[in-house]
């Protein structure tokens, strides 16, 4: 009875801290382990330590290229691959949107594209619905397949910590199956976006708003773009640097005998992020005219120290009361997750849409799962997972998207749930889910 009463609590935490939003998801979370440690009794759980100073690491970075101008020299490569190709923008955008995310980690650089794709799709006469949406949910599902992204980092952290039959998942097996099966995700959400809603000639509703011809100027406006802006060379340097970064983390993710020996180990993936991050920010502010000043106040820093504070409330409270009742759920649950895994998937993906974030989800969920007797393997496949909040419209990407879609064909519908957002979702991660499984089960994890 007491664990039934435990996991209310973390529901209860988990559900009035999304609702709040920002930092109060994790501040939540101190409610919770103060109530099973003072009232519950139980040993106060393990903070993942690991994941959160890895998560400042690469956000220090990210935010360094944010702030240093070295973003908007891949934000500006993007659109001149976008306006090259109009026609196509409903397939490019989110591939687009998809791999600026697994450059920076972040699906937050989105909100610069967005009013891009937007102009490019009405100069064209095509339903800006169909990029908008996709690219919104694409910029997320990059996140699984990013080196240096959150959740990434954090499921490597939890992964290195449980081997199989003496082996290791390591940095570079989880992103062989996630950088695949998340491209093969938007492509297919891609495809479906090129087909989805009326032509907006055959659109009556938006017809009739641009009749009115105030209204005409409002949707069809003024041109968003970055072409035409002078590049620096310190902007230029930036990007080199973050991307050399980037590139050597993998290199020697790749090729473990690259790394130094620590107590008769290669020194661990988690270290040497942690360590080429900081690098990256550090030859940024020194190469670069980039004011230390205006890192902390850039978008990606902001949402970065969210992320920290959400995954130290939500993991420390979940390790608590999954930790103290061990035994209990092994018995209870360790004979379903093995006949039936994809049972797995199902929480992670409600457990996601709870928290609004793949890293407080995959701190919250991929420890209980290793615990409980989920194998390694599906807990790869199934990363994809980890992105459950476009069930409701509640992101602010997808808000962003709605906003900057002038014509109004990105919406919510009037049952809230058929909003734009939720079909292309649903056929991203779906698919994500099913190529990681056959992946996995090809390079023998499962």
């Amino acid at each position: 009875m007491d664990i039934l009463l435990q996991v209310a609590v973390i529901l209860i935490c988990l559900f009035y801290g999304a609702r709040k939003g920002g930092v109060a998801l994790g501040l939540l979370g101190g409610i919770g382990i103060v109530i099973m440690t003072f009232v519950f009794n139980l040993p106060p759980g393990k903070p993942p330590v690991d994941v959160m100073l890895t998560i400042i690491a690469v956000v220090a970075a990210s935010a360094t290229l944010q702030a240093s101008g070295g973003l908007e020299v891949l934000l500006l490569g993007a659109e001149k691959l976008l306006r090259r190709n109009p026609k196509y923008v409903s397939i490019l955008a989110p591939f687009t949107t998809c791999f600026l995310t697994i450059l920076c980690g972040t699906g937050h650089v989105v909100y610069t594209m967005l009013p891009i794709i937007y102009d490019i799709a009405i100069k064209n006469n095509i339903r800006p619905e169909r990029p908008m949406a996709a690219s919104s949910i694409a910029s997320q599902m990059g996140i699984l397949a990013s080196p240096v992204s959150v959740a990434v980092v954090s499921l490597v952290a939890f992964l290195a910590k449980v081997p199989v039959d003496g082996h290791v998942i390591d940095f570079i097996e989880v992103l062989s199956i996630t950088i695949p099966s998340t491209l093969a995700g938007v492509l297919m959400i891609g495809i479906f976006s090129w087909f989805r809603g009326k032509d907006l000639d055959q659109d009556e509703e938006v017809q009739k708003r641009i009749a009115d011809p105030e209204q005409r100027q409002i949707v069809y406006g003024q041109s968003a773009t970055l072409i035409g802006k002078t590049l620096t060379a310190s902007q230029w340097t930036a990007m080199w640097i973050f991307l050399g970064a980037i590139a050597v983390v993998a290199f020697l993710g790749a090729y473990q005998s690259l790394r130094p020996l620590v107590g008769g180990k290669p020194l661990s993936m988690v270290l040497t992020i942690q360590m080429f991050m900081l690098l990256a920010g550090a030859l940024m502010i020194m190469f670069t005219k980039t004011d230390p000043s205006g890192i902390g106040k850039t978008e990606v820093f902001r949402a970065g120290m969210i992320a920290v504070v959400a995954v130290f409330g939500i993991a420390w409270m979940a390790d608590t009361v999954f930790e103290a009742n061990l035994p209990a759920l092994k018995a209870a649950l360790t004979e379903l997750v093995k006949t039936q895994p994809w049972t797995y998937a199902i929480a992670l993906l409600l457990v996601s849409k709870l928290v609004n974030s793949q890293a407080a989800a995959v701190s919250a969920m991929v420890p209980v799962g290793l615990a409980i007797g989920v194998p390694p393997g599906y807990i790869v496949a199934f990363a994809a997972a980890s992105y459950g909040y476009y069930i409701l419209p509640t992101y602010p990407s997808d808000l962003a998207a709605i906003q900057f879609d002038r014509s109004g064909t990105t919406h919510i519908g009037k049952y809230v749930i058929n909003h734009s957002f939720i079909l292309p979702g649903l056929i991203g991660v779906g698919t994500s889910c099913l190529i990681g499984y056959l992946l996995a089960g090809l390079y023998g994890l499962i």
